[in-house]
């Protein structure tokens, strides 16, 4: 999508922005960023839907599974 810069700036269309009710603007290495700001940090949201896998120690020894360590 193509959009024009005014003299008041740029209007970014709402459906690009659904959900959202707060952003951070950035400009880094000559790219603009409109980044979502969310309430909730996502690391609180870690362990929230575990996933069973049959193995009692996996929260304990995920390397071993994982890596065969």
């Amino acid at each position: 999508m193509k959009l024009k810069v005014t003299d008041k700036g740029l209007v970014i269309p709402k459906t690009y922005l659904e959900g959202i009710s707060e952003v951070e603007i950035k400009k880094q290495n000559g790219f603009i960023m409109v980044v979502p700001i969310t309430d909730v940090d996502p690391i609180f949201e870690l362990g929230k839907k575990p996933v069973v896998c049959g193995s009692p120690d996996a929260s304990e020894k995920h390397d071993k599974y994982l890596y065969d360590v």
